[in-house]
């Protein structure tokens, strides 16, 4: 922090303890929690121990003063001096491993990571052998010392400021000089969608004046309702051709993505559709205006105009006014229900059926405007014909879930047969329909599995609405009725009942342990065991990781068990499923990339899974090993499939079982990339816990140290068992992007997925470095 903003926490703090303090001017241990926000109670008490200076059992303004100015204004040794004294619990003058235990396991819960306690010695001999420089068996300040200086980062945070450490609320963000609306980066980058959007504000503009100056005989109000009405005639037929995903998908691998903004349909259709409301709002007003000084002549009052079909306005038996009133209501109730608030609260089915009524709406412009079924005849034909073959595809064959696995965080993982004339780029995405949770219900979800799998299809599905919570919901009570009381007895009566064949039927299990394929195709769910995640824990749901295989030494007994579960359980098996798709999404443009970057924000990994292992099937293609010995390289060609020199993955998550999703896919990715290239690794994984406090936080100074010197001793990260280091807290995207650029490895392409807020931030920061910026919001 800076000088003033070392000023601003002080004041903030002051405010905060003479709130708290009362009338004795005094706090006590849980005051000052309160007051520091502090959480974890080990702390809590260390801080407070030092800062009652007196030894009085509470602290008083001065004391806490004179304390936080220390750590603000003191020199590196004062700062130094303060951690050494936290760390030291006795007071003894040095720290002992148990005390440097005691110490690193309340690191671990600050941060929110998990780790078997056989994982947490590990930790603790590695930074205690390193500290302890004379075998001494303890750590004595200057050993300390002299191990931080080892960490530069560290002291670097150090040196500027140790308030940090007490991890003071977020204060007021410094604002952008120029707003980044008015900078050339931002007109650069976006200069497409701009000149989209110019051209597109233009030709209303131009069907507004052109319809007003055609109907001057009616007056100003008339003019008005005619001039909007003109524009809702384009309006409600373009908002539907840009929702023509096939079309688009088609257009995608054409000159034409490179002229229109194809990959911002959505948004472009969110703009029209909130055009189509303004027009609507407008137009209706400006027809009643019309009727009321119609009503002056007597002959019909204001509610026969505009609720009753008396006065004969329209094409079809005067019924113009009364299916404006129904059409208003159904745009206003299709764009409130259309709005973020709705859509990401949870209630997704709302916006989905309110939906819908655009076939009523389309049919009602029909019968309200003579000239409406002129614009909407040719892309109305293309739509229905989309719908068509959409239909016929999704119900060709007939397709199966053949696996699930429950994931934490509530993720469903479902593999899917695949059609067998089903193709795809990376990124892709279909629509999902299971008659079982919902019957009439597509949802859409990217495809998680690269193009080069030829059997099956990996949807990766979180629950953050009603129809995935209920899909989640319908495989656990389905996987807890497999588990449930007496399974074990049950599940042996079964296998006595079983003949012999269904042992053999494990001889033909794949490394994963799926059951291979029964006579009309269809593959039954495997059963997996109960497998340790990364940090040792037992998983919840059977298994957390992706899949595993089955231990070496599982008896036949053990496996008549798991045979008797999948006959017992049969409603796993064969669950009926449809898929329409697939359809094309920014991240296509990956390949004609020559430095790729892309950021996945939680369960934002999932169209970079399927990428990822594309880029890596061809990057194997690619590699060249020598006859001779074992050096392998892979051939530096440019080409129409890859232009691809190098590959940044980064992958943001709260915490640190949501890495377990992929885990055993981005191990394999590392397995690939064993051997050293001449010129670097191809791809370079970062990954980021944001629960995790960072290395300038004083709380979890000597945990990142420690992990930091485990990782290097074991060559794998304690977290996520990767070979990547996890890294604590959130990406500076500042230094992430600067150290891209400097690599020089090619044109920049960063492709995201993941919440809108970071997309803007990410977005704002490809701007100032000229990086092209590829969004796609799940």
């Amino acid at each position: 922090m800076s000088l003033d903003e070392d000023a601003r926490w002080l004041e903030w703090v002051t405010k905060q303890f003479e709130t708290i303090a009362g009338e004795d001017k005094e706090i006590d241990l849980e005051e000052f929690k309160t007051a520091l926000k502090v959480k974890e109670s080990f702390f809590a008490e260390r801080f407070f121990a030092l800062f009652d200076s007196d030894g009085s059992g509470s602290i008083s303004l001065d004391e806490l003063l004179k304390a936080l100015d220390l750590l603000i204004h003191g020199n590196e040794t004062d700062k130094l001096r303060f951690l050494f004294q936290v760390y030291d619990v006795d007071g003894s003058g040095s720290i002992d491993p148990d005390e440097l235990k005691t110490v690193l396991k309340s690191c671990l819960r600050e941060s929110a990571i998990s780790l078997p306690e056989e994982k947490l010695d590990d930790l603790t001999l590695a930074l205690f052998e390193s500290a302890d420089k004379d075998n001494s068996g303890s750590i004595t300040f200057e050993e300390l010392k002299a191990e931080l200086e080892t960490f530069p980062e560290v002291m670097e945070n150090l040196t500027i400021s140790a308030a940090n450490w007490l991890k003071p609320p977020d204060l007021d963000q410094k604002k952008r000089q120029t707003p980044r609306y008015l900078t050339r980066a931002y007109w650069q980058n976006n200069s497409r969608k701009l000149l989209f959007l110019a051209v597109y504000s233009l030709l209303n503009l131009l069907l507004f004046i052109v319809a007003m100056l055609r109907h001057s005989y009616g007056g100003p109000w008339f003019m008005v309702a005619k001039g909007c009405g003109q524009c809702l005639n384009f309006n409600c037929t373009f908002v539907m051709v840009l929702m023509l995903r096939r079309c688009l998908t088609w257009l995608r691998a054409t000159w034409v993505v490179r002229v229109f903004p194809l990959d911002q349909n959505i948004l472009l259709h969110q703009i029209v559709g909130c055009a189509i409301l303004g027009f609507t709002l407008v137009h209706t007003a400006a027809h009643a205006f019309n009727f009321v000084q119609m009503t002056e002549s007597g002959e019909y009052s204001l509610w026969e105009y505009l609720l009753t079909t008396r006065p004969g306005i329209g094409w079809v038996k005067g019924t113009a006014s009364l299916t404006g009133v129904v059409l208003q209501v159904l745009i206003c109730l299709m764009v409130l229900c259309s709005s973020t608030f709705v859509r990401r609260s949870g209630h997704f089915e709302v916006f989905y059926w309110s939906h819908l009524s655009y076939v009523w709406v389309w049919i009602l412009l029909i019968i309200h405007c003579a000239n409406f079924w002129k614009w909407f005849v040719v892309p109305g034909l293309v739509f229905v014909l989309e719908k068509i073959v959409g239909i016929a595809v999704s119900h060709m064959g007939g397709l199966y879930i053949v696996e699930v696995n429950l994931l934490p965080s509530k993720v469903t993982h479902l593999v899917i047969k695949r059609p067998q004339f089903f193709q795809f780029k990376p990124g892709d995405y279909v629509f999902i329909n299971i008659p079982v949770i919902a019957k009439y219900e597509w949802h859409p979800f990217t495809i998680s599995s690269a193009p080069e799998q030829s059997d099956t299809l990996w949807l990766h599905i979180r629950s953050l609405g009603q129809w995935t919570t209920r899909l989640y919901e319908y495989f656990r009570e389905l996987e807890s009725e497999a588990l449930g009381p007496n399974r074990l007895a049950t599940s042996l009566r079964k296998r006595r009942q079983l003949p012999r064949a269904q042992d053999d039927m494990f001889s033909s299990a794949d490394g994963n342990g799926a059951v291979a394929s029964n006579e009309d195709g269809a593959i039954e769910l495997t059963m997996y065991r109960q497998s340790s995640s990364p940090s040792g824990e037992a998983s919840e749901s059977g298994d957390q990781g992706l899949v595993q295989p089955f231990p070496d030494g599982l008896g036949s007994a053990e496996r008549g068990e798991v045979s008797a579960k999948l006959t017992e359980n049969h409603r796993f098996c064969n669950i009926k499923c449809y898929v329409d798709g697939p359809y094309g999404t920014p991240t296509r443009q990956i390949f004609a990339s020559e430095h790729a970057v892309l950021i996945g924000a939680g369960i934002g990994i999932t169209p970079f899974a399927s990428i990822l292992q594309s880029i890596m099937y061809r990057y194997r293609m690619r590699k060249q090993n020598c006859p001779s010995c074992k050096y392998s390289w892979c051939e530096n060609i440019k080409d129409s499939e890859m232009k691809l020199r190098k590959v940044d993955f980064i992958w943001i998550n709260r915490d640190q079982k949501s890495f377990e999703w992929f885990v055993s896919l981005l191990t394999k990715l590392e397995m690939d990339q064993a051997d050293e290239e001449p010129e670097g690794r191809f791809l370079e994984m970062h990954m980021y816990m944001t629960s995790a406090l960072s290395k300038n936080d004083m709380k979890a100074i000597g945990l990142q140290m420690a992990l930091d010197l485990l990782a290097k001793k074991e060559k794998r990260d304690s977290i996520t068992g990767l070979r990547t280091r996890t890294q604590p807290g959130r990406p500076e995207w500042g230094k992430v992007f600067q150290k891209v650029s400097e690599e020089n490895k090619g044109k920049v392409h960063v492709f995201y997925c993941g919440a809108p807020a970071l997309a803007k931030v990410i977005k704002a920061q490809c701007e100032d470095f000229g990086f092209n910026f590829y969004k796609e919001n799940f």
